[in-house]
């Protein structure tokens, strides 16, 4: 069987004490369910150190971290995150997660779209990978990502959109990823999204741990999750679940520039 890649979670100490579980604990059953790496997302300074904390020591899997300032904190200083992505530390592969979140607009639109475009320069000024959190803001994003020049390497991460909007992700230079909600009875207009992206531009991952799959739905996420997210994508879209497990590895490993 092939091993699976989580292209996006949190199992930093921040998120995974709530649920009373350990990141050693978790990344251990990550391994005992076939996943062999994992893409660890900062969301602030403090998650996103923790993030590199992980993918600088040896763990149960391969850890790689995203780091950045996610819309919801998008009014916080910005300069200690920059600095830590120009320092370019051991397992860095990535900016984020940013983006624009107009759903529950913890933080003004208009400081959102500054903080989002700034931190797109990063990834280009840094050669980096840029993974957007995207809700409710398919026009503003794509516009910003017109302006500022899309990132060669660049994933919608979580998307929950409908298949016009994966259409202008997908034109906009854009990979995408999908997470749990694919599961949920009421997402049909997702997994028809889901049906159209091609191949080589389709990732998988748990957003741990927030939104696990069902039959987990309502329980904390975790990235051995990922499997049933992998498996229930490739049965959608009529694919071989080893085949889609490869692809989506493959394609996680292109967009984070991994080793292989």
């Amino acid at each position: 069987m092939s091993a699976w890649t989580d292209a996006h979670c949190h199992v930093q100490d921040a998120f995974v004490d709530r649920s009373g579980a350990t990141t050693d604990e978790v990344l251990a059953r990550a391994r005992q369910a076939g996943v062999d790496r994992v893409v660890v997302v900062g969301t602030d300074l403090n998650t996103s150190r923790q993030a590199l904390a992980l993918a600088a020591r040896p763990q149960p899997v391969e850890v790689y971290a995203v780091i950045g300032l996610h819309p919801h904190d998008s009014a916080q200083d910005r300069q200690p995150l920059r600095d830590l992505v120009a320092a370019r530390p051991v397992g860095l592969v990535g900016v984020g997660e940013t983006g624009l979140d107009y759903y529950y607009e913890h933080a003004p639109r208009a400081t959102q779209r500054r903080a989002f475009a700034e931190q797109v320069g990063w990834a280009h000024e840094f050669d980096l990978a840029l993974v957007i959190h995207a809700r409710e803001a398919v026009d503003d994003i794509v516009d910003i990502l017109a302006s500022e020049g899309t990132p060669s390497r660049t994933v919608i991460h979580c998307f929950t959109g409908t298949a016009e909007e994966a259409e202008r992700y997908l034109a906009a230079g854009c990979d995408i990823s999908v997470a749990g909600i694919v599961t949920f009875k009421n997402a049909e207009s997702l997994r028809e999204a889901v049906r159209l992206v091609p191949a080589d531009r389709l990732h998988v991952e748990t957003d741990s741990p927030f939104l696990a799959p069902v039959p987990f739905r309502g329980q904390a996420n975790e990235p051995a999750n990922v499997a049933v997210v992998g498996a229930f994508v490739a049965q959608l879209r009529g694919e071989d679940v080893d085949l889609l497990a490869t692809t989506t590895a493959a394609n996680t490993s292109r967009l984070f520039a991994l080793e292989r």
